[in-house]
């Protein structure tokens, strides 16, 4: 009896065989789901769905509605404005404005909460009220293409504080630009100062009355190169309240002439207490 021969198809890497192709990364996308359904007291309702992007760095959120009278199917688009979160686990993952964006927190169940108001002239519907909604997002969390470091996490009211944030560019994609922006709480009375020539405080109104933001500082830097990260030094003076400060970062990911391929990094919050 001759010798078996098995399937090609059933044959290990040790035989000889392949292993199958991997599967390519799941695009970006976004998934959305019904979250209910705000009534009138004359007959006016909204269905409201949920919707979140997955696969980039930023998550977009927001809430399409379809509005209408009772006893009418005509339906008609509407204007939805609030504020969302998500939670999983019994924990918040991400939180904003909506229409608005925030960290996309990977792949996973979220309980989505929103409160939302729904609005639209042709059909008389101004509708408030809170929705829910679970969706669960499959994409992977993109690889971090820059980071934000900052030596020290706490501010003292009466003081002047020099905080020193490092900016790192982890990918070989796109450019050496970016722009690093420091924002305190407006009306405390923070000052954020620097000795830094690449960073200036915010000019704001219009001439002749403009008038720069002591609160907050707009860096430009431009050389940013992958194992080389930048430092700025940054002297934050508190008076008798508290305030937080925000560090961003946008920068640049060119895809030719596409719009939109710049992306936006929350940094670490320096708290006071």
């Amino acid at each position: 009896m001759g010798a078996a021969v098995l399937p090609l198809a059933l044959m290990s890497p040790a035989w000889g065989g392949t292993d199958p192709a991997p599967s390519p990364p799941e695009p970006p996308s976004t998934l959305c789901a019904p979250a209910g359904t705000l009534h009138g007291a004359r007959g006016q309702h909204a269905v409201v769905s949920l919707c979140a992007g997955s696969g980039t760095p930023t998550m977009a959120v927001s809430a399409p509605a379809a509005c209408g009278q009772l006893r009418s199917t005509v339906r008609y688009t509407c204007r939805t404005s609030g504020t969302w979160t998500a939670e999983r686990d019994g924990a918040t993952a991400a939180s904003g404005t909506m229409p608005g964006s925030g960290q996309y927190p990977g792949p996973g169940t979220y309980d989505f909460t929103a409160t939302v108001r729904v609005q639209s002239a042709p059909a008389g519907v101004d509708l408030r009220g809170t929705l829910h909604a679970t969706l669960t997002l499959t994409a992977p969390r993109p690889k971090a293409t820059h980071s934000i470091e900052v030596d020290r996490n706490t501010l003292r009211p009466d003081s002047v504080t020099t905080l020193t944030y490092t900016v790192h560019r982890h990918s070989d994609e796109g450019d050496g630009s970016a722009r690093f922006g420091l924002i305190a709480e407006e009306g405390t009375g923070a000052e954020l100062t620097t000795s830094d020539p690449r960073c200036v405080n915010p000019l704001v109104g219009r001439h002749p009355s403009q008038a720069r933001l002591p609160h907050a500082l707009d860096c430009a830097l431009t050389d940013l190169q992958p194992g080389h990260p930048d430092t700025v030094v940054v002297q934050v003076a508190l008076k008798s309240r508290c305030s937080t400060v925000v560090s961003k970062l946008g920068y640049w990911m060119p895809q030719g002439q596409a719009l939109y391929t710049g992306g936006m990094l929350a940094g670490p919050t320096v708290t006071c207490g």
